[in-house]
């Protein structure tokens, strides 16, 4: 029985990672970080909490991380915590720094000390790019890296430790570099589940308008269940490296809102008003990622479409609040 061993296992990927992981018979353990509502500490991980063993964590707590990369000696680690929020990145940016990348460090040396055997996996980002596009329009492996937010800086530092402590240190670590990827268990405060939920609650009297940053910035968004399967892929490659994932389609939040009051018999635009307060000091634009590179080397490909993504969350708010009345 392998053992994998993942931080942030009570988020969104870290929770589809770990049924994914219990389904292929791994035993499976994980760190959450202390909430004062413990509830919300282990939520997303409700159906399988008897077939997974989670403890208390910090990626700020090196000594922690390694005590307990010495006890359970894991076959794989997945590092998936993270302050993943870009627009609160520019409030938290200290935070966000310090948890990115220094968090990443750490767990590099804990893991480095206790289990060098093991694989690493980084959860990496497309922000990392930033303003960089390539020709064709699409970003890769290897476009330059021009990250416009703490959130993106801080994952840049975090990729290229990782791809560090791998050569100096002839570690088995790995970058997945995910493009947005959502699901209904995305924290609402994130614009995919944001409007799925508000336009449930408009269908049903609950609210009446939906406040938006920007609607016109666009981004390849594709489901956390596919990509939580890529990381998994990319720790059973006998080699380390680093991978793009993502749909290869682009689609603007003004899209998503279509797309998601149309699923109800509305129109967005009678419910849609822009609030600056949700605009980032420097906007990101555009995002698209080429993921020619997974697909062909390790047989990835995603199950879900945009479309049905976002419809999916859409019903999950709508039967949610549908209790509630």
């Amino acid at each position: 029985m392998k053992k994998a061993f993942i931080t942030g296992i009570g988020g969104q990927d870290g929770s589809y990672l770990a049924e994914y992981l219990v389904e292929l018979g791994y035993e499976v353990h994980g760190i959450v970080r202390r909430n004062s509502t413990p509830e919300n500490q282990d939520l997303r991980l409700a159906n399988i909490e008897d077939k997974v063993s989670t403890y208390y964590g910090d990626l700020l707590d090196q000594g922690g991380l390694e005590r307990l990369l010495d006890d359970i000696q894991p076959d794989e680690i997945y590092n998936i915590a993270a302050q993943s929020h870009v627009r609160i990145s520019f409030d938290i940016p200290q935070f966000t720094v310090q948890t990115n990348a220094l968090g990443v460090l750490n767990m590099l040396e804990a893991y480095r000390r206790s289990c060098p055997k093991a694989k690493f996996y980084q959860a990496s980002s497309s922000e990392m790019f930033g303003l960089s596009v390539d020709d064709d329009n699409f970003q890769r492996e290897t476009t330059v890296m021009n990250p416009v937010s703490p959130y993106g800086c801080s994952k840049v530092f975090g990729y290229n430790i990782v791809r560090n402590y791998r050569r100096a240190y002839g570690l088995h670590a790995t970058n997945g570099i995910l493009f947005n990827h959502e699901s209904p268990r995305r924290g609402s405060n994130f614009v995919t589940n944001k409007v799925a939920k508000a336009a449930a609650r408009i269908k049903l009297g609950l609210q009446d308008k939906l406040e938006l940053g920007n609607v016109d910035s666009y981004r390849d968004w594709g489901h956390s269940y596919d990509y939580v399967r890529a990381m998994h892929l990319m720790m059973q490659h006998d080699k380390p490296g680093d991978w793009v994932v993502s749909t290869m389609e682009t689609h603007s939040v003004r899209e998503m809102c279509d797309v998601v009051f149309s699923h109800l018999g509305l129109d967005y635009k009678d419910y849609i008003e822009q609030n600056p307060k949700f605009m980032r000091p420097e906007e990101l634009p555009y995002l698209k990622g080429d993921s020619t590179k997974i697909r062909t080397e390790l047989g990835w490909k995603p199950t879900y479409t945009f479309e049905s993504m976002m419809e999916e969350m859409t019903d999950h708010w709508l039967e949610y609040f549908k209790k509630t009345l």
